[in-house]
């Protein structure tokens, strides 16, 4: 049995030491047969893109083990792998690393990862194939502390040295270079970064008569205006392009092949529910990271639900930052994609990071190119119909949104007192009115397709957030009492005072008050009284209450 690669992007690692491995090396055939000089691939993280290009890497560099591709399918080329194969110097950073608080902290970070690669490839100087001045050159690179200007000329002096010592044009390979944008856009020095990569893209990248052609990947395609100017060999490749729409994510056929490898057909449905509905171009395909874990989890443990692997590996600012923009109709369309529906939204694929926040529509765009939104379809004049992929993404948006609920309700106490209030004084119009402003302000989150126990839990929740404003009081939720276990149990300041709270959902507005009857007949069947009664409290309000989307209502009885 193969090693599944969790978190491995070698490709000569994982091919060397037994991983399992699913060939994308096409990729290589369709590279080549739709020529680019300058390719960029956008893909959300962890579709396979720092893999995919180590396998570039491997498959064009000079002195390659050329058994690392056998059994795969562009071993079949045969023609092409002896045209290609092992016939090119290359050089690859990848500037996933690159971060830091302030511009000079990120500019080291970069000057670090370049000067790795300098290391790497330091034969250069390791006899006299390069002139004197040649190889003073390269040395003048490798210095500790370097100026802007020997940064962004680095690269293109790299590639002129590489083809004057091998006579032979270099490939350049650039990972996840829009990480730098990123993090300065975060952290506030977004504009002298994009003048230092525009600096170093477009010396290595434009008009450089040393270079073959190179491959870039990252998530969001930054606008060519902003650091791709005057880059008229540019091939950029999305989410949306049918061309290699198979090459970055899993289809169906190899998940399923993989599972069938573990012997885990059995978690095919599972594993489409969570992990399923990304829409490349024309092709469906599943997020590679959350298949890998979630079979290696089943390994230990065979009864294991599915998890959220590909979310937990961010801190999901985007969603956050989405949804402190909302206004009352994009809550609206939050709620619709929540319960499975389609919203339509023109989208712009180019962006560069001081757009981002302009409008809430430049958002919808940033998370579609991300991944926390997939395509459904076209409408017409290029507006697409957007969803959410699976189950994981809907968790994110809800458990961002509950969060952003809790923000919300707490920076106004007047409300949340006058709530509280209502409880003691045994006034179900006031906690009815209270309740109903508060659902209307917040963003309904119920999939519709779920249990109404689980649609209970949700409001029950809500309730329990709401009540532990007051400092007070005791609140005990699933309590056991009586014959059972009440959904909320409060003992407040008042030491003879006591309540208790069940909860229900009603399917539709008009099985409200029925589903209120039930609550409270609930409470004196299973005497959920006893607790507080044990307790010395007897003066006790009971409250049937229930939801339904965004109303509820609500009856007291004294018992």
């Amino acid at each position: 049995m193969k090693k599944l690669p969790v978190g491995i992007d070698n490709f000569e690692k994982i091919r060397r030491e037994n991983f399992y491995y699913v060939d994308k090396s096409f990729l290589i055939r369709d590279l080549l047969d739709n020529w680019g000089e300058v390719n960029l691939f956008t893909r959300p993280r962890r579709f396979g893109k720092t893999l995919n290009m180590s396998m570039l890497k491997s498959f064009f560099e000079l002195g390659t083990d050329k058994t690392l591709f056998e059994g795969l399918a562009i071993s079949e080329e045969t023609g092409l792998c002896e045209k290609y194969m092992g016939k090119f110097p290359v050089v690859f950073i990848s500037l996933k690393s690159v971060d830091g608080l302030s511009f000079s902290n990120a500019r080291d970070t970069l000057w670090e990862v370049i000067q790795k690669e300098l290391r790497r490839l330091q034969y250069l100087i390791q006899d006299d194939r390069l002139s004197e001045l040649d190889r003073d050159s390269f040395l003048s690179l490798t210095v500790s502390e370097a100026s802007d200007a020997v940064i962004q000329k680095s690269l293109a002096v790299l590639t002129e040295l590489l083809y004057k010592y091998h006579d032979q044009k270099v490939i350049i390979l650039i990972d996840e270079y829009d990480v730098p944008l990123d993090k300065a856009f975060s952290h506030g020095y977004y504009d002298e970064m994009v003048s230092l990569i525009r600096g170093l893209f477009g010396q290595a990248l434009k008009t450089n008569e040393f270079l073959y052609f190179a491959v870039l990947t990252g998530c969001l395609r930054v606008s060519k205006e902003s650091i791709f100017t005057g880059l008229n060999n540019f091939d950029v490749n999305s989410i949306v392009d049918v061309r290699h729409d198979e090459q970055f994510g899993f289809t169906e056929p190899e998940v399923n092949a993989l599972l069938e490898s573990y012997s885990f057909e059995r978690a095919a449905s599972d594993v489409k529910e969570w992990y399923d509905g990304y829409h490349f171009g024309d092709a469906d395909v599943y997020c590679p990271w959350d298949v890998i874990n979630y079979v290696k989890k089943l390994l230990t443990d065979p009864q294991a639900p599915p998890q959220a692997y590909w979310i937990n590996t961010s801190g999901n600012e985007l969603v956050r930052r989405f949804i402190n923009k909302a206004d009352k109709t994009t809550q609206n369309e939050i709620e619709r994609l929540i319960a499975g529906e389609t919203i339509e939204k023109a989208v712009r694929l180019d962006l560069t990071y001081n757009e981002i926040d302009n409008s809430i529509d430049n958002l919808w765009s940033v998370l579609f190119t991300t991944g926390y939104l997939t395509q459904a379809g076209r409408a017409e004049n290029g507006i697409y119909k957007l969803a959410i992929p699976n189950r994981e993404v809907r968790e994110v948006f809800v458990l961002q949104i509950q969060e952003w609920f809790r923000e919300q309700i707490v920076k106004d106490e007047k409300p949340l007192q006058a709530l509280c209030q209502a409880f003691l004084d045994g006034n179900p119009h006031d906690i009815q009115k209270h309740l109903n402003i508060i659902l209307g302000r917040t963003i309904s989150i119920l999939d519709t397709k779920a249990r109404d126990a689980q649609k209970e839990n949700f409001y029950h929740g809500i309730l329990l957030g709401l009540l532990r404003s007051e400092a007070d009081w005791l609140l005990l939720s699933n309590a056991e009492s009586g014959d059972g276990f009440s959904d909320i149990l409060i003992e407040p300041e008042d030491p003879d005072a006591g309540i208790i709270i069940e909860i229900k959902y009603a399917s539709g507005i008009s099985g409200l008050g029925k589903a209120c009857e039930e609550a409270m007949k609930q409470i004196k069947t299973r005497r959920y009284d006893e607790r507080l009664r044990n307790d010395g409290r007897n003066e006790i309000k009971a409250y049937g209450i229930a939801f339904c989307k965004k109303r509820c209502m609500v009856v007291c009885e004294v018992l």
